[in-house]
């Protein structure tokens, strides 16, 4: 996880109700109040107990909060952490690769069929995506196309 995240006490309570529901093991919270939703980045290889059978995992706490819950799987891997924020839409390819002023990007490669569910309603999943990638890998751009 990238160094330096502080969470609130509002993160903290978030986190201990979603661990306490779900038995998955929670890296990062972030709680979106304009779109009323809460990222969860959950441990690499908890995502199926986080969500739970047939999501009633994700339901219950939505229930609970009255927000949206999003559930991403972490990775130390830039490429497979953008893959997995990007489920469920099917990525072709991802290249990162640094500019010549130092900046890295990220170009991501998706399916023609799945490209709206990648960049989400008026852009809302691409901006996530370009914000956990500054986050957690300094990534200052993501391109879908």
């Amino acid at each position: 996880m990238a160094s330096g995240i502080k969470f609130t006490s509002r993160e903290m309570r978030y986190i201990a109700l979603f661990e306490s529901i779900t038995g998955a093991t929670v890296k990062d919270c972030i709680v979106n109040n304009d779109l009323n939703r809460i990222i969860f980045i959950v441990k690499e290889g908890d995502i199926g107990m986080a969500i739970g059978r047939r999501g009633k995992n994700i339901r219950l706490l939505e229930r609970m909060t009255e927000k949206r819950h999003e559930v991403i799987e972490h990775s130390d891997n830039p490429a497979r952490f953008i893959r997995n924020a990007l489920k469920p839409a099917a990525v072709d390819e991802i290249r990162i690769s640094e500019r010549p002023d130092g900046k890295t990007i990220a170009v991501v490669s998706v399916k023609p069929k799945d490209k709206g569910v990648a960049i989400g309603k008026n852009g809302r999943n691409a901006e996530r995506i370009r914000f956990l990638a500054k986050r957690y890998f300094q990534i200052q751009n993501v391109s879908i196309t």
